[in-house]
């Protein structure tokens, strides 16, 4: 009796164990990592005036200099921007969304402006875009980081 008992209890632990292991397997991103949000993360403002008044205006590391003008693959969330729920228009986060810029606890250098060459339709998921990378620091009417001729790659599967 006693080594049935033993055999059920090991059983369950088993189980157990087995479920945690494959619901960390699911969790875990199956691209590439990003080497390039980390670069855009490391960023400085300084004060400064415009039209407007007071601004803070972005400082970009050499860097990110680099990657101005060049094609970059990243991976994030979606933001709808424009039309809702589908647009070539939308903002991209490496946070997901309950934790993005907008929601107070990302910073500016967390969002990247995406101008798509299709509509994209919105979806909750990650996912990984490829387009130019573009720099902006005079535009307080934009984000300071925009990708230009975007194509969605596919889910992220972060």
């Amino acid at each position: 009796m006693r080594s049935t008992f033993s055999r059920i209890l090991l059983a369950i632990f088993l189980f157990i164990l087995a479920s945690s292991v494959n619901a960390q397997k699911k969790m875990a991103y199956k691209g590439f990592p990003s080497l390039v949000w980390p670069k855009l993360y490391n960023i400085t403002f300084v004060k400064t005036q415009d039209r407007l008044g007071e601004v803070d205006k972005p400082v970009f590391t050499d860097a990110v200099k680099a990657l101005n003008g060049k094609q970059i693959t990243l991976p994030g969330y979606m933001v709808p921007f424009e039309n809702g729920m589908k647009g070539n228009h939308f903002m991209l986060s490496s946070l997901p969304l309950n934790a993005c810029f907008f929601c107070g606890v990302g910073g500016p250098e967390t969002v990247v402006e995406v101008f798509s060459t299709k509509p994209i339709a919105y979806t909750e998921k990650p996912i990984e875009i490829q387009g130019k990378l573009m720099l902006n620091d005079r535009n307080p009417d934009q984000m300071i980081y925009i990708v230009e001729n975007a194509e969605v790659l596919g889910e992220a599967g972060l």
